[in-house]
């Protein structure tokens, strides 16, 4: 196979599409150079399919390779191990924009795997991720209805910037991902600095027209090496069956989507679907079973094209919703605060049948989470952690480490929250939160935003306002479509957005969307944002009346903290050799035997001289604070200080002005008159007046009584 390289200049620096020389046993494979960032990005189909499955078989995978960064990986086993959560949101993030453009009917197993092979921060492993993995099955056999492209959009100092490096994004108050197709926007990933919701249009906008570029360069590049796209196999369902079971269960189905009740309405929805399986099951028992299992299939998925269209009519043609609410309506939402005792905040949110328990927990800012991965992130203060139990949902389930959705929303209302907290400086703590979803139906992930919120608030940290997600939904129905805000379980897998939007009073925080149709127009985008605005508001207004604004203080179990500055060259007599000096102060103050002890002193020494205490009680970080400020206090020459006799020598006596700091006074200094023998003039525990006189050839503080007499 001949290599060939495609090159594009967008906007300002080279991509570089390679062909032909790598991986290629894969059905589609490129590697993408964006600057020195290098994709090896490749699509493999499976050679048979599984039509009787209800689901589409995609996995997405971003390998993340610490050689990529020049880093070895840390702990024992020096591999990669598990993807981190960075890896799995890139993944996800490919995902989603491009699930929905494979054929409805495709059940051939698709993996498409991007392996990071180099990194240079300026330039996006994810987005050039996402272009690598739609060339490579835009290129491969495997059908699929693209090419799509992602960029991240940023305004720095009020103009809008493509692809914005590091630095820039720092100062950038809009940190935005988007893909889509040449003619719609698909998905939208984003967080930002309360900006208005017109602003944010503009830049999904902005967005969309150098997506366009880089769909363009794609077309090039697979109308000169792309595959004819494969045959495959798939259910052939006859109308007349189509119409034999609309006979036998429409006017059952809708009426048991129009139940209000959530459990109830799931219930009776199954029931008549099990009626229609049993009565083709019965009546069909001649069948071989393989026959029966297809006709079984076909029949199921007719029962679910007939949800899918009554839904949408009751929806879009009768402007109902499935629980009785208008279009724009929210469902009831009730709020507490204080719900756990020993936490140092706890709030409960509940909108309707999702419900969301919120715990803030602080600690010393050395209590951050470290990141192993490729980003120049290497630590961060603020977590979010988002657990969905299957009994959120009435249900059974697996129960372990969390799964890829619990991660992407985990980090979405960490997004979201992000915004408002206080920096370092003001509020020096570690803080997570962890929303525990303890009831489901639609949006438990803008839940937890609303939860999260008022724990933070109930906590004591000073967050610069309150923040509230609410999210919106899409139905259609040819060129007609109706925006719902609030969307519940069943609006949402049925319908045909899920945007979530979270931010507070002044403008966008967080912002994330996913589509299942090709695309959607810059119009519908404007009315989803605008209502979202006034739901935003409602939902703000009743966490309010619950929790105005923070708590001046934190909780009595929340540790306390002191802040104070000391030269950066004493940080070492601090720490003392081998750490000794710090933990015999820690031990001490907190009379304790070891500094892992539950009630020991935690105390912070950051690079710039700062000293961070923390403890729950307020005597012990006193105690420390003056342990710490004896050991870097100096002597100031010809200053007087009280100073206690320490020992005693021929040659004069040894006294401590204060806890580590000792110093000589000759003999010759004790008094005006000559002096015998020192013990004429003092003992061990005398307490006297010196006067600092210098240091000595030895190194030795000098001090005078006789001066300070005098």
């Amino acid at each position: 196979m001949e290599k060939k390289v495609f090159e594009l200049d967008f906007r300002g620096r080279k991509i570089v599409v390679e062909h032909g020389e790598l991986a290629k046993q894969a059905h589609g494979a490129v590697l993408v150079r964006y600057g020195d960032t290098v994709i090896l990005s490749t699509a493999v189909v499976s050679k048979t399919a599984n039509i009787l499955s209800d689901f589409f078989p995609l996995m997405v995978i971003y390998q993340e390779k610490l050689y990529s960064v020049g880093k070895i990986p840390g702990g024992f086993i020096k591999r990669e191990g598990r993807p981190t959560d960075n890896a799995t949101l890139a993944a996800r993030m490919i995902d989603r924009p491009m699930r929905p453009l494979f054929p409805e009917d495709f059940r051939n197993e698709v993996q498409i795997v991007n392996t990071v092979l180099s990194v240079e921060q300026d330039n996006s492993p994810e987005i050039t991720a996402l272009l690598g993995s739609s060339l490579a099955t835009c290129i491969s056999k495997i059908p699929f209805d693209g090419p799509i492209a992602g960029v991240k959009v940023g305004r720095v100092n009020g103009e809008f910037v493509i692809n914005p490096t590091p630095s820039q994004l720092e100062i950038s108050d809009i940190d935005l991902t988007v893909a889509g197709t040449k003619e719609a926007i698909n998905m939208v990933e984003s967080s930002a600095k309360q900006v208005s919701e017109d602003d944010m249009l503009e830049a999904l906008m902005f967005g969309h027209e150098a997506i366009k570029e880089l769909v363009a360069f794609q077309e090039k590049i697979i109308e000169e090496i792309g595959e004819e796209k494969m045959e495959y196999e798939k259910l052939e369902i006859t109308d007349e069956l189509k119409e034999e079971i609309s006979h036998l269960c429409h006017d059952k189905l809708d009426s048991a989507l129009r139940i209000k009740d959530k459990l109830e309405k799931y219930a009776a929805i199954d029931k008549v679907k099990e009626d229609v399986v049993a009565k083709y099951e019965n009546d069909n028992q001649d069948l071989s079973k393989e026959e029966l299992e297809e006709l079984l299939t076909k029949v199921k998925l007719v029962l679910e094209e007939l949800e899918y269209e009554l839904f949408r009519r009751i929806v879009v043609k009768e402007k109902t919703r499935a629980d009785g609410r208008s279009m724009t309506e929210i469902r009831p939402l009730s709020t507490d605060i204080d719900i756990l005792p020993r936490t140092h905040g706890s709030a409960l949110f509940t909108r309707g049948e999702t419900q969301s328990l919120s715990i803030t927990t602080l600690g010393a800012l050395g209590e951050h989470q470290i990141l192993d991965g490729l980003s120049l992130e290497d630590e961060k203060r603020f977590m979010l952690h988002y657990n969905f139990p299957a009994f959120s949902v009435g249900e059974t389930g697996r129960y372990g480490s969390p799964g890829r959705r619990e991660i992407g929303h985990g980090a979405l209302g960490e997004k979201a929250l992000l915004q408002v907290i206080p920096s370092e400086e003001e509020f020096p703590y570690t803080i997570r939160v962890v929303s525990e979803i303890l009831e489901s139906n639609g949006s438990s992930s803008q839940a937890s935003i609303c939860a999260g919120c008022m724990s933070l608030m109930a906590a004591g940290v000073p967050i610069k306002a309150p923040v509230a997600g609410i999210a919106m939904g899409l139905i259609t129905d040819g060129d007609d479509y109706t925006i719902l805000t609030d969307i519940q379980g069943m609006e949402d897998h049925l319908g045909d957005m899920d945007f979530k939007v979270a931010g507070t009073r002044d403008g966008i925080c967080a912002l994330q969307m996913d589509i299942k149709i090709r695309g959607i127009t810059k119009q519908i985008l404007k009315e989803a944002l605008a209502q979202a605005k006034v739901a935003r508001m409602e939902v703000l207004d009743v966490i309010q009346k619950q929790i105005s604004e923070p708590r001046p203080e934190v909780s009595k179990y929340a540790p306390k903290t002191l802040t104070f500055m000391i030269k950066q060259e004493k940080i070492k007599d601090v720490i003392g050799k081998g750490g000794e000096m710090i933990t015999k102060i820690i031990c001490e103050a907190s009379n304790v035997t070891s500094v892992t002890d539950i009630n020991a002193v935690k105390v912070d020494l950051e690079d710039d001289g700062r000293v961070i205490i923390y403890h729950s009680d307020q005597e012990i970080i006193d105690k420390t604070a003056e342990m710490i400020k004896n050991i870097v206090r100096e002597v100031e020459e010809g200053k007087i200080y009280t100073a206690k006799v320490v020992s005693i020598e021929e040659f004069g006596c040894f006294v401590q002005v204060w806890p580590g700091c000792e110093g000589l006074v000759h003999i010759s200094k004790l008094s005006k008159d000559r002096v015998e023998k020192v013990e004429d003039v003092v003992k061990i525990g005398d307490e006297i007046v010196v006067k600092a006189i210098g240091i000595d050839k030895k190194g030795r503080l000098n001090f005078s009584r006789k001066d300070a007499i005098e």
